[in-house]
């Protein structure tokens, strides 16, 4: 019986690198807590990282091994076998690593707030620019601050302000400093199939919309670790990226339908979706510039689903005549 299920997904290509999220749990100041890792069909098998623990940290580790289903599939089969008697979930990517009082603060804050969904900040250096520090949230208008030591607080409408980040690229809440109560992790689950984007923004919003409570910490719960990020990896000339702003727009299709009933909210993610469109495009003319083919395939399927493709496309096609005309004017 623990009061907390940790849930880390495994899939890495270099061995050892678990090792430092297992130190950074079992130095936790709070104790009570069980471990779920999801071996996703990892290249390097988790069983390396497991030799240097005690057995009793061995024993209270369950490993699930599986044919490969990307982070979400592996979170949703951590989520499947969450023992009965568990309290809290809580998340931790295999390369991260927790500060040794996230989960001290994650449980005062929930038992003390009776609140169900609690985000702390991450911090990464430098690489990790599109991420901000829930700190930055004290600021907002309408925020209740309910404890200064450490910084809880209530962020009105969060999920409007986590859209508004996500299309501006500095997100603010990430999972590996997320826990959640058993009203929320019975019951939502991961677009596994988003597997190359946006799967995690919308379990964060899923989560939001369900919680009957939730709190931001602005005190560092993580820190972001060694391995590869698989949205923020991938170069504008792979051939990988295009599928990825695809897998991006259907995660804000699907937004857009949980937010028909707020209008504001579907004009930001409109928005974002048109910029995923231009960018998707902007690429494939880039193929084209490098006398390479574009990805007509997934063009096609793409514009199937969204007609909106086809309008950017002859937008920028116009645009891009324009601007042809204007420098043939001024070379005249």
């Amino acid at each position: 019986m623990a009061t907390f299920t940790i849930i880390i997904p495994f899939y890495q290509k270099q061995s050892g690198i678990l090792n430092r999220a297992f130190t950074s749990i079992f130095e936790q100041t709070f104790q009570d807590f069980d471990i779920l890792v999801v071996d996703d069909e990892s290249p390097v098998s988790v069983d390396g990282d497991l030799k240097s623990l005690t057995e009793a940290q061995r024993s209270r580790i369950k490993v699930i091994r599986q044919k490969n289903a990307g982070p979400g599939g592996a979170r949703n089969t951590g989520l499947d076998n969450i023992p009965a008697s568990t309290r809290y979930a809580a998340f931790l990517d295999s390369d991260d690593i927790w500060t040794p009082n996230h989960l001290q603060n994650a449980y005062d804050g929930l038992t003390r707030f009776e609140a169900d969904c609690y985000f702390a900040s991450i911090d990464g250096g430098e690489e990790f620019y599109y991420h901000s520090s829930t700190a930055e949230l004290a600021n907002s208008a309408g925020v209740v601050r309910l404890s200064e030591t450490p910084l809880l607080m209530e962020v009105p409408d969060m999920e409007s302000a986590l859209l508004k980040s996500w299309g501006s690229s500095d997100v603010f809440l990430h999972l590996s400093s997320m826990a959640i109560g058993r009203g929320l992790f019975e019951k939502i689950r991961f677009e596994a199939e988003l597997r190359l984007a946006a799967e995690d923004m919308l379990f964060f919003c899923d989560c939001l919309m369900a919680a009957k409570r939730v709190l931001v910490c602005g005190e560092q719960g993580a820190s972001r670790g060694m391995g590869v990020n698989i949205f923020h990896g991938i170069d504008n000339d792979s051939p990988q990226f295009l599928k990825q702003q695809f897998t991006t727009w259907a995660a804000l299709n699907l937004l857009e339908s949980k937010f028909s009933h707020r209008p504001d909210d579907v004009a930001s993610i409109r928005d974002y979706k048109n910029t995923v469109r231009r960018t998707a495009l902007w690429s494939q003319a880039r193929q084209i510039k490098h006398r390479k083919m574009p990805q007509l395939g997934l063009l096609a399927r793409w514009a199937w689903r969204d007609p909106g493709l086809l309008k950017s496309a002859a937008q920028l096609a116009v645009g891009k005549l324009c601007g042809f005309a204007r420098k043939r004017a001024s070379a005249d």
